[in-house]
């Protein structure tokens, strides 16, 4: 089995857990859209690379190696997207499938010189945080900008979706992170948030576009 393949096995269990969700078989096979005994089969490879802990009718759960592996397949990614965007000059929706490519390579001195170059960024394009070259990594406490009450002011820290599809509507609405918010108006019936931003008055964000948004409540 290609090395790729079991790195993507174990980055998905590596983003399950981070989400506090349980990472059973059944989990990990929706998460990679795969049959349950295909994953049977993983488990056991990624078990052998001592990467995972696993017993029948258990969560997975990774192991400290296989922690640190993840971590780093995520900071190659994140990096990746970081260097497209801020040097090569690519928009935030252009960057996740080459990153995907890129998380899978093994020159690690590649990855670091873009560190360096970028001035050792904490977050991605999206506002994800990237972990270091230890797996560490500091999450901020943001809020989805749905649960946001009106009058408040807020700013746009991460999408907690990086779809291309959510990604180019932001873009045509002229959105990107820091964009800051005055929530005008919530609409009762379907919870339409009406806003201020920039040079735009009164626009309508759906409930949908809001609940995605990463938000950081400002002071006063």
């Amino acid at each position: 089995m290609p090395t790729q393949t079991k790195e993507n096995y174990l980055k998905a269990i590596y983003f399950l857990n981070n989400k506090n969700d349980a990472v059973t078989v059944t989990a990990l096979g929706k998460e990679m859209e795969v049959s349950k005994p295909t994953v049977n089969n993983m488990i056991k490879k990624l078990t052998a690379n001592g990467w995972i802990n696993y017993e029948k009718y258990k969560p997975i759960s990774l192991t400290v190696k296989g922690k640190l592996q993840a971590a780093l397949i995520v900071r190659k990614h994140r990096l990746t997207e970081m260097f497209l965007v801020q040097i090569m000059g690519f928009g935030w929706e252009e960057v996740h499938q080459i990153a995907e490519e890129m998380e899978h390579l093994k020159t690690e001195s590649l990855f670091d010189r873009m560190d360096e170059i970028l001035g050792y960024p904490s977050v991605d394009p999206h506002g994800s945080p990237i972990p270091n070259k230890q797996g560490e990594f500091h999450r901020k406490s943001y809020v989805v900008m749905s649960s946001i009450a009106v009058n408040s002011k807020v700013s746009l820290r991460a999408v907690g979706d990086s779809s291309v599809a959510l990604l180019h509507m932001l873009n045509e609405k002229e959105i990107t992170l820091g964009t800051e918010f005055t929530i005008v108006k919530i609409e009762a019936f379907d919870k339409t948030m009406i806003v201020n931003y920039g040079k735009y008055i009164r626009a309508s964000l759906s409930y949908e576009v809001c609940k995605r948004l990463m938000v950081e409540v400002e002071e006063g």
